[in-house]
């Protein structure tokens, strides 16, 4: 029997290159060719789509899973399922994980890849549970990794504890690039001798070793591999489909794909990829060796990328890729997926920004140093656990027993705002209810692709941007407004009278994001180091503190605004 293949077109290699952005209308002019190959499943769901669908696409993510099921009528479709995670940052209640696998199931997933970011099963055990209990395939899955503390006979063990759950099948999940072809024969023999399911073997082009490791694995005994359409593939996504069909034919490992029919439905995808180019940068299409270092996955690299262009930060690039590596040793070397993938490397971000290590700490990184994410892989910094959590005792059972049951609350709440007209609304809001609520009110706007491609550097240089100019109607009067080809910053043109300052005794916002709380009220007596509000920014919550003691004077924003770095939040007078 040849080699099985999983196509992940639809979903990682988007989310890997163009920070998930293709639109569902899109995918829907091109799955019923793709359905005609014969794949062994369509990764179309899962991951960050959810997120992407109803925080910049102005999409429902429930029906774009719908209709793909409704043309996809040969093909088993799939997503990726953060264990009690599901599709979000955070660990969810029993009840929550539970309702979003049945509506799964029932809009259209046969196959649930099942992670949990730390390797903790723990995380995984309830979801592959219901997931059998609804009668869909699961394919639970390792994050392979490398550090002093992740072993081939570590994930081999882990591969036997996964068959024993109940799992269909197992994936070896390397998302960022990292498997060489020697571990990758090593691992997949190794799992293979000791199990007896189909293991897939996934990875990502970021080093430039993944098409060789996964002839590797072939020879070794592997059964599925996740390729991607070559338009969305290479880079740091998958090894394209055409290129691996191609290079298995006439081997014991041909998968028996008609070749002309890949390379037909890659051609439409060319087509259809014009309209993205813009998004794609060098850092995501090429290469690199230096991910073996940094570890960074390809969805993170597209979304850091993203991040730091919000910032207006672009030039620390080559400084967060350094840090990295340094905050993932503090965190006790925690495989980079998400949601750790985006702890990790939003503190990188604030390290960097701040000038100082850990100045600013972020709510999850606090958390994780708390147990609330899962077991630690390997030996965290204590010193710096003591100096984020002072008092406070890390838990050590499953983290999800402390949340309990939460759906009631979260239906009671959208009820009372008129949000709720069906069970997948309810999801939606328990998921992400800071962004939910304005999503589902339909009073959010897709985002409008850019005209111009941003690229981001390795060199310490400034950014460089295709030169564009602008005309820019400031209440009524037109100002031109170009970018330099040469800096790569725009001219500022302002009115000096225009300009407000900053008044004493203000709190201005860190980073661009969303205000997600504010938590005083004019009037309320605060002390230096009170939460006063919280943004969220770069996925993750950032608690903004008083500086000084002092009385809160007035509230210059509110709840759900986006804010830009430097704006100001509220104003405290001081004692």
């Amino acid at each position: 029997m040849g080699i099985l293949i999983t196509d992940t077109t639809l979903r990682d290699a988007h989310q890997s290159l163009i920070a998930t952005r293709m639109r569902t209308r899109d995918m829907l002019s091109i799955v019923e060719e793709i359905d005609k190959v014969g794949f062994f499943s369509l990764e179309i769901w899962g991951g960050a789509t959810f997120d992407s669908c109803i925080r910049f696409l102005n999409e429902d993510p429930w029906e774009r899973l719908l209709s793909i099921r409704r043309k996809v009528k040969n093909t088993r479709l799939q997503m990726l399922l953060r264990g009690q995670n599901l599709v979000g940052y955070r660990h969810y209640g029993d009840d929550t994980v539970r309702e979003f696998i049945r509506l799964s199931v029932k809009n259209g997933i046969d196959i649930f890849r099942i992670f949990d970011a730390l390797n903790d099963i723990r995380n995984m055990e309830l979801a592959i549970k219901v997931a059998n209990e609804y009668g869909a395939h699961v394919q639970g899955t390792i994050c392979y990794t490398t550090s002093p503390v992740h072993t081939v006979e570590g994930f081999t063990e882990m591969a036997v504890k996964l068959e024993k759950l109940g799992c269909d099948s197992i994936c070896i999940k390397d998302m960022a690039g990292l498997i060489s072809p020697v571990i990758a024969s090593d691992l997949v023999k190794s799992i293979k001798k000791r199990t007896t399911i189909p293991l897939d073997i996934h990875s990502h082009c970021t080093s430039g070793m993944a098409p060789i490791s996964y002839f590797a694995a072939a020879e070794a005994g592997v059964d599925i591999m996740d390729t991607a359409f070559s338009a969305l593939g290479w880079g740091t996504s998958q090894p394209p489909t055409e290129s691996m069909v191609a290079s298995l034919q006439n081997t014991p490992y041909d998968t028996g794909l008609d070749l002309q029919l890949l390379n037909d439905i890659g051609e439409q995808f060319n087509t259809l990829i014009t309209k993205y180019r813009p998004l794609f940068i060098a850092e995501t299409t090429r290469p690199s060796v230096n991910v073996l270092l940094h570890q960074i996955p390809g969805g993170m690299i597209s979304n850091l990328v993203s991040q730091l262009r919000e910032q207006n930060a672009l030039d620390k690039w080559n400084d967060v890729m350094e840090e990295v590596p340094r905050v993932r040793a503090d965190l006790g070397y925690p495989p980079l997926v998400t949601p750790t993938s985006q702890v990790v490397g939003t503190q990188a971000v604030l390290n960097v920004l701040s000038g100082e290590r850990y100045k600013r700490v972020t709510k999850e990184v606090k958390d994780y140093f708390l147990g609330y994410y899962g077991r630690a892989p390997g030996q965290i910094n204590e010193k710096l656990c003591q100096q984020i959590i002072g008092n406070e005792k890390p838990i050590t059972v499953r983290p999800a027993e402390l949340i309990g049951n939460e759906l009631d609350k979260y239906r009671d709440e959208g009820h009372k705002l008129g949000i709720i007209h069906r069970d997948e609304d309810l999801i939606t809001y328990a998921l992400y209810p800071a962004v939910a609520v304005k999503f589902l009110r339909g009073e959010l706007k897709e985002e409008a692709l850019p005209s111009t491609a941003v690229t981001a550097t390795r060199a310490n240089a400034a950014p460089v941007q295709v030169p564009v100019a602008f005309s820019v109607d400031v209440d009524g009067e037109v100002f031109n407004v170009k970018i330099s080809p040469v800096t790569g910053k725009a001219i500022q043109i302002e009115k000096a009278e225009d300009k407000e300052t900053i008044p004493e005794g203000a709190i201005t916002s860190p980073m661009q994001g969303m205000v997600l709380a504010i938590k005083v009220k004019a009037g309320d007596k605060v002390a230096a180091g009170d939460i006063v509000a919280v943004i969220e920014a770069m996925k993750m919550q950032n608690e903004i503190v008083a500086p000084v003691n002092g009385t809160v004077q007035k509230i210059l924003s509110y709840e759900g605004e986006i804010v830009n770095s430097g704006d100001v939040l509220l104003v405290v007078n001081p004692k």
